[in-house]
């Protein structure tokens, strides 16, 4: 993704940010500084701010031909539309945390979703909001930021229910969006288990699950929740937990390889995922 973004001082770069991890279609990153001033403006990506400051910081903005002057405390969020310049003034130290959202990204979802092209899609700005789905969003992605290892999948996942929350609640016209309910049919299922069985090896990303059955992520998403009671990245996780169950009883195998096999990045990274779900390490587990 691209943007212009013009900010004052070098205090204003990020203390983490997802732009140079692999994340796809947007951008995570979580700021703090000092009082100051500063103009963003993002060609092609709707920012979303959400305030994690332990105390309320007096804020001026202006964008989008309006003016707002307000308390901003923890989980206030504002929405600033791509190609829309947005200036800002803050006395006292903030922290935030700023999600950006390729526009492109949130067209294609409606295009999926809703099974033909919309028109001109664009959402509203807003200055000072709360929205606890939205909130719950971005502290999941920043979780997710903050691991050692992240899951593609699951970012994947979390990006694409940004989006359609950001076209249901926000946009200028909003799309009406199709739900299907039954689940997947069984001939379906069978096809992606077997995709992810004969990939677990290798990096599988939601958009390869969705286009085996030519539907758009979200509603991949929700029918196969809805057949096998959990998530898609939730399954493949259980998955490759059992592949390293499996390998594990070769006792010739390290435990780092098994990790690498089963598309963990660490041994730390495998005893994580592995305590989580099974209750012990995979030494304890090797043992028994």
């Amino acid at each position: 993704m691209t943007a212009a973004t013009h900010l004052p001082e070098a205090d204003c770069l990020p203390l983490l940010s997802s732009q140079n991890q692999g994340w796809e279609n947007i951008v995570v990153e979580q700021f703090q500084h000092p009082s100051g001033e500063g103009r963003t403006h993002y060609r092609d990506e709707h920012a979303i701010c959400l305030s994690l400051a332990p105390r309320p910081v007096q804020f001026l903005q202006i964008k989008g031909g309006k003016t707002h002057a307000s308390l901003y405390g923890k989980s206030d969020i504002s929405i600033t539309p791509a190609e829309m310049p947005c200036f800002a003034r803050w006395e006292g130290e903030d922290c935030y945390m700023q999600i950006r959202i390729a526009s492109q990204f949130l067209e294609n979802v409606a295009k999926e979703a809703l099974k033909k092209s919309p028109n001109r899609l664009e959402l509203v700005p807003e200055f000072r909001l709360r929205d606890r789905q939205l909130e719950a969003i971005g502290l999941m992605l920043l979780a997710e930021l903050q691991q050692e290892n992240f899951s593609s999948i699951y970012v994947d996942s979390l990006s694409n229910i940004l989006a359609i929350h950001l076209l249901r609640q926000y946009a200028s016209n909003k799309p009406q969006l199709q739900i299907y309910e039954g689940g997947l049919p069984q001939h379906q299922l069978l096809q992606v288990l077997e995709y992810i069985d004969e990939h677990l090896h290798q990096e599988i990303k939601l958009a390869d699950l969705a286009a085996l059955l030519d539907m758009s992520q979200f509603h991949f998403s929700h029918l196969f929740k809805q057949r096998v009671n959990i998530a898609p990245y939730q399954y493949l996780l259980q998955q490759r937990i059992e592949r390293a169950k499996q390998l594990l009883k070769q006792r010739d195998r390290s435990i780092i390889d098994i990790a690498l096999e089963c598309r963990f990045n660490s041994h730390s990274h495998l005893s994580k995922q592995f305590r989580q779900l099974t209750g012990m390490t995979p030494t304890a587990y090797r043992a028994t």
